[in-house]
């Protein structure tokens, strides 16, 4: 295990970080040597995070009771964004194969959604659970513009929308088509607001959007109402995020994480010393943060715990 490194620690920037972070917080490194890390999932049955290493194309596994880092898949179709189901299954969005899958128990790969209106998908970036089993992804075209997160090809669809799967019948709808690169998501606590990052910057930094959206989630739980902008991002862009027990978003930024109470005030950051894609809550209490650093995995110890899911 490594220590403290320069350039990681804690910034308090309102009060009400105080009651989040242990004033004897400490960033540790756990584990380094990937090109591009993203996509952190916790599994509690095995005390196990799994995250993807797109660019080589393998997904690690890190044991929190050994403190061991190995190969949990390689090939991986450079996989991305990956979440655990409510039974428990990964599901993993893969740029290589254009399509969103499903690692059932006995370790056969299930493809989830590949296709919409008889076009490819663009290369899935990240999803999410709802509670009623559906699986909500972003669809933007990093993976086909070059050979580095995928394989570089032409769009089918000519969009980047956000889709629903229907846990029940499996089948796909759009959600949302005005992002121009939709990327990390999350529901609040309740369900009531689906967050959505939008990083259209990474490819148009002066007029591209760098924000996060807040779209109320219609009566029927399975369309998409009312947004607004939640919080545009003061280091470079946000990727993705997760909730805690409190409304609270936990993003990534070009310098740490930063941490937004649900008023949409940035109240504290979580400095690590390189760019930072995605987190995950984990832990047998949810109360740890693992954090996807360009290279490397960190985590840190907090006051609070990761938003659950209503059964």
């Amino acid at each position: 295990m490594f220590g403290m490194l320069e350039g990681t620690g804690v910034t308090v920037l309102d009060p009400r970080f105080h009651r989040v972070i242990p004033g004897s917080a400490r960033v540790e490194r756990l584990w380094t040597g990937a090109r591009w890390s993203e996509g952190p999932a916790w599994f509690p049955a095995h005390n196990t995070l799994v995250w993807s290493d797109i660019p080589n194309d393998r997904m690690l596994r890190y044991d929190a009771l050994t403190g061991q880092v190995g190969t949990f898949r390689q090939p991986a179709r450079n996989s991305n964004g990956n979440t655990v189901d409510r039974e428990g299954r990964l599901v993993s969005c893969e740029h290589g194969g254009r399509q969103v899958t499903r690692t059932e128990h006995d370790g056969r790969v299930t493809i989830l959604a590949s296709h919409f209106g008889g076009r490819r998908l663009n290369s899935p970036n990240d999803a999410v659970v709802k509670s009623d089993g559906s699986i909500w992804f972003t669809d933007p075209d990093y993976g086909i513009l070059s050979d580095y997160e995928g394989d570089k090809s032409p769009g089918e669809i000519g969009a980047c929308n956000v889709y629903r799967i229907d846990g029940r019948t499996g089948e796909i709808a759009i959600v949302a088509d005005d992002f121009v690169k939709p990327n990390g998501l999350a529901f609040s606590p309740d369900e009531s607001i689906l967050y959505i990052a939008d990083t259209g910057a990474s490819h148009d930094p002066e007029n591209g959007p760098r924000h996060i959206r807040a779209v109320t989630i219609e009566a029927d739980g399975e369309t998409l109402g009312a947004s607004r902008v939640f919080a545009t991002c003061t280091a470079g862009l946000f990727d993705g995020f997760r909730l805690d027990i409190e409304g609270r978003i936990w993003t990534s930024a070009a310098d740490g994480v930063h941490i937004y109470h649900p008023d949409g005030t940035l109240i504290g950051k979580v400095d690590i010393p390189e760019i930072v894609a995605n987190v995950c809550w984990g832990g047998p209490k949810l109360n740890r943060l693992f954090i996807c650093g360009t290279t490397s995995l960190y985590s840190v110890m907090t006051h609070t715990n990761g938003a659950t899911r209503p059964i």
